[in-house]
This record gives structure tokens, C-alpha cells and sequence, in this order.
């Protein structure tokens, strides 16, 4: 009976040196989070005041040196861009009229052979510069030149330009076109000459 007895109180010793080992373990765990928590809102505070340690001028400046490289980079950019479109505006200026110089040579190389041909027959002459010619006025309108419309047209200032006025063609002719003395030109729908027009009074 006795040694059922004591059994049972070193099971009840046993029992309660485990859980004082697990509660002491336990409490070690809180203490090491706790250390922890501790450091770091301590090292949190450190920057802290390191960071209000800092000279406010001495960040000024830092950022007024950013600003003035940032500065710098952006006018040599700037410097760079209008050096380049100066140099392709002087060769649109040298070069711009090489397209049209091309279109044209090939109606002077017609006029060339027209001139060489030693033909005496006035039809065959006329029937070559009229075909000349037409090729001619073909290449202009590629190269974007249109004449102006005066067949019967109404006066407009923006194309036209009035040399004579006419008296008495009537109702029906007044403020219309009756003879265009010059034609007139547009280049991309810009006007590049006026055609010179009698108008009806």
C-alpha cells in the first residue's frame, strides 16, 4: 500500500516538475519575443533621431545639386535636338527642290530631241510640243501644282486677280470671269501665282 502510495506521488512530482519545465520555457519564449520587440523599437528609435540629426541645409543643398544635374542634362538635350533640326532644315533648303529638278529633266530631255529633230513638217512639229506639253502639265500636277479654274468661274480674291472689268456683258456675266489673260497656280492648295482675269461689270 505504501509503495502504491509513493508511485503515486513521484508520478504527481513528475507531472508537476514537467509542467513547471513547460511553463518556464514558455515564459522564456515571451521574454525572447519581448527582448525583441524591445531592440527594435529601440534601433526604429535610433534612426529616428539619426534621421533628425540631419543638417537641413546640407539636404537643401543635396537637392539643389540633383535639380542643377537634372538641369544640366535637359538643356544639352534641348542644345542637341535644335542643333539636329537646323541641320535637316539647311538640307530641305539645299535639297528640297531635287525632287521637282527630277520630275522635270525628263520633259527638257523631249525638248532636247524635239530641237535635234531636223523634221520640216509644221503638223508633226506642232503634234510633238503639244505632247511635250501635255506631259508637262501632267508632271506638275504629281508634283502637286494645279492651275486655277477660270472657265466661266465667279471673281474670287483668293484665286483671281482682276487686270480689267468689263461694262456691259449683262446681268448673267456680272462678277464672272471673261478671259483670263495669265493663268494662275496652286502648289498643295496654296496659291503660288493669281491668275490675272478680266471680270464682267
Amino acid at each position: 500500500m505504501k509503495a502504491k502510495k509513493n508511485n503515486k506521488n513521484i508520478n504527481n512530482n513528475t507531472q508537476e516538475q514537467e509542467n513547471n519545465a513547460q511553463s518556464t520555457l514558455e515564459n522564456e519564449a515571451q521574454e525572447d519575443v519581448k527582448q525583441q520587440d524591445n531592440e527594435q523599437q529601440h534601433s526604429q528609435e535610433e534612426s529616428s533621431e539619426q534621421e533628425e540629426k540631419v543638417d537641413p541645409t546640407a539636404k537643401a543643398q543635396q537637392e539643389a545639386e540633383q535639380w542643377k544635374d537634372k538641369y544640366i542634362r535637359l538643356v544639352a538635350e534641348f542644345d542637341n535636338y535644335k542643333k539636329r533640326t537646323l541641320k535637316e532644315k539647311s538640307e530641305l533648303i539645299i535639297n528640297g527642290s531635287e525632287k521637282t529638278i527630277n520630275a522635270v529633266l525628263p520633259i527638257l530631255d523631249d525638248f532636247e530631241r524635239a530641237l535635234s529633230d531636223n523634221t520640216e513638217d509644221p503638223n508633226s512639229i506642232k503634234e510633238g510640243f503639244n505632247l511635250i506639253y501635255k506631259k508637262f502639265v501632267e508632271t506638275l500636277k504629281k508634283i502637286g501644282v494645279q492651275k486655277i479654274d477660270t472657265d466661266n468661274a465667279d471673281f474670287n480674291v483668293d484665286y483671281h486677280e482682276a487686270i480689267a472689268m468689263v461694262p456691259g456683258m449683262g446681268d448673267e456675266k456680272k462678277g464672272k470671269i471673261i478671259d483670263c489673260v495669265q493663268t494662275g497656280y496652286t502648289l498643295n492648295d496654296k496659291v503660288i501665282r493669281h491668275a490675272k482675269v478680266a471680270v464682267g461689270q
